[in-house]
């Protein structure tokens, strides 16, 4: 199974592959797709649509996993982040690829055991469980690919006749 994780926002939308064949996961591809604060939010959705549909048509993944939104005190920046996420998803279906939905707390919980995990914890237990010689960067990029962690983990419940973590 190759997975495309995605940690959608506006300015920096993380992504990472990961391959996971039974029990052994390997990072594949990772980084970040950023656009311009200088130009309309419409062109900006429009470039990153663009850049996700061309990653997924290089990448071929079998599905993509994303992270759901984690409405906090900033209710404007959840709506650009909500936004940067419907296109993402519109580029995966459009690419006919299926689309697994995780909360933050479903993808700590995953990945470090605990949903309250802070993210350099997060990104060291990816580091981790991938065995990357570093901590993956940017931060975008290791919680594209802790999702994508997520997702394997819920897989693998899922074909064990388990429904979550």
């Amino acid at each position: 199974m190759r997975i495309l994780g995605i940690d959608p926002g506006t300015a920096t939308t993380g992504y990472g592959i990961i391959e996971a064949e039974g029990s052994l996961v390997k990072a594949g591809e990772y980084g970040s797709i950023s656009t311009s604060p200088a130009y309309p939010l419409p062109l900006r959705l429009a470039n990153l649509y663009e850049q996700v549909l061309s990653l997924i048509r290089r990448e071929k993944p079998s599905c993509l996993a994303v992270e759901e939104i984690f409405f906090s005190r900033n209710t404007r920046t959840a709506m650009a982040v909500g936004q940067a996420r419907g296109v993402v998803i519109l580029a995966a279906t459009h690419a006919g690829l299926e689309v697994a939905e995780y909360t933050p707390l479903e993808v700590k919980q995953a990945v470090t055991g605990y949903g309250r995990a802070p993210k350099y914890q997060v990104q060291r237990m990816v580091q981790a469980i991938l065995n990357l010689p570093q901590l993956p960067q940017p931060d975008d990029a290791a919680d594209a690919l802790a999702v994508a962690l997520c997702h394997v983990a819920h897989q693998t419940l899922r074909n064990l006749g388990l429904n979550a973590l």
